[in-house]
């Protein structure tokens, strides 16, 4: 059989592309879904303690935009649901309904599980193979999500990035004698240092390379709506780093000179720079593919959406960002998806 649609996938950026194609008219019977675990991704297995800079309000507004959700319908008592719509929660509290729509979205279209490790392009057919067989369709969307880069430094010993920004999990790795250097100055880094100035440890070093950020709520549009600090961290940042610096935090221009002489002093270090794709699965023949950023056509019936794969557009002031987060994957989704069903193989 040959599928009409493959979602290679089932973080949040999959799950809207499974349902949104429903909604769209596509036959649920025709959509394979693949995923090693179909548990929100790594939203679900990583993120859940981290504080989110999304307002409760977008969550809802991603679970109810969706007819084939059946959120609308659920009586489940979510938290989500009961949480102040205005303020940010922890990602823990949306990854629970979205784990309740994945399992409404499986009894609808074919879900395998498994890893999607090849595709290729035949006979104007997509062929997906995984460790124990191979599927066609005729359109595929890579929601493949993205790992957090890592710096070459051969020391000292990193910190996991989803580990640093969990306030819990941080003191299974830090010991208060510790010194420990934190590359970056986004919304991630922010959390870092928040959980290690406050766990206690001796001393932090961040190293950094531009100004913070802070978005800035004005009439029409949002002022570094995709790369500066919200909600509870620009607060945080606001008092603990533009303000009075902790005892046990200091900062520094991220240069040659200044690595070389303070990261040997460092006992442990979090990266927090950037994400970068996941490779898998490897596409053959055709090369290193890019992505069209205003509507995530990668190759005739190769599409890609979500973290890895994020619509670039210009703001109303003219300023080029990333727009990064559930409500905008679903947001951009939602516009793109007429597209897609016309430019297939």
């Amino acid at each position: 059989m040959t599928y009409q649609w493959a979602i290679i996938g089932a973080g949040p950026a999959g799950i809207a592309a499974v349902g949104e194609l429903i909604d769209q008219g596509v036959n649920p019977s025709s959509i394979a879904w693949i995923d090693p675990n179909f548990t929100v991704g790594d939203f679900g297995a990583l993120w859940q303690n981290v504080p989110s800079n999304t307002k409760v309000n977008l969550f809802l507004k991603f679970l109810n935009s969706v007819d084939a959700f059946e959120y609308k319908t659920c009586t489940e008592n979510f938290a989500l649901n009961q949480a102040d719509p205005h303020h940010t929660c922890r990602l823990g509290m949306m990854a629970e309904p979205l784990q309740w729509v994945t399992e409404q979205l499986k009894k609808k279209v074919k879900a395998i599980k498994g890893t999607a490790e090849n595709l290729a392009l035949s006979e104007r057919t997509w062929k997906i193979k995984l460790a124990d067989q191979t599927i066609a369709a005729s359109s595929v969307v890579l929601a493949t999500g993205a790992v957090p880069k890592n710096l070459a430094f051969a020391e000292p010993a990193i910190i996991p990035l989803q580990d640093a920004m969990d306030s819990e999990r941080i003191h299974h790795h830090c010991k208060p004698e510790d010194t420990v250097a934190v590359f970056g100055s986004s919304h991630s880094a922010i959390l870092v240092l928040r959980n290690l100035v406050e766990s206690g440890v001796r001393r932090v070093i961040n190293f950094y390379r531009t100004p913070l950020r802070y978005a800035v709520y004005l009439d029409d549009l949002i002022l570094f709506d995709d790369t500066g600090l919200k909600g509870p961290t620009a607060e945080w940042a606001k008092e603990n780093v533009d303000g009075t610096l902790p005892a046990n935090l200091e900062r520094v221009y991220s240069n040659e000179a200044n690595i070389a002489h303070q990261l040997p002093q460092c006992d442990k270090v979090v990266y927090a720079v950037g994400f970068d794709r996941r490779t898998l699965p490897v596409i053959e023949g055709m090369g290193p593919l890019s992505y069209i950023e205003e509507c995530g056509i990668i190759a005739p019936g190769l599409f890609g959406l979500g973290i890895a794969y994020p619509e670039g557009k210009y703001n109303a002031l003219g300023i080029y960002e990333y727009r990064v987060g559930l409500w905008k994957f679903m947001d951009y989704l939602q516009r793109i998806v007429p597209i897609w069903m016309k430019y297939s193989t």
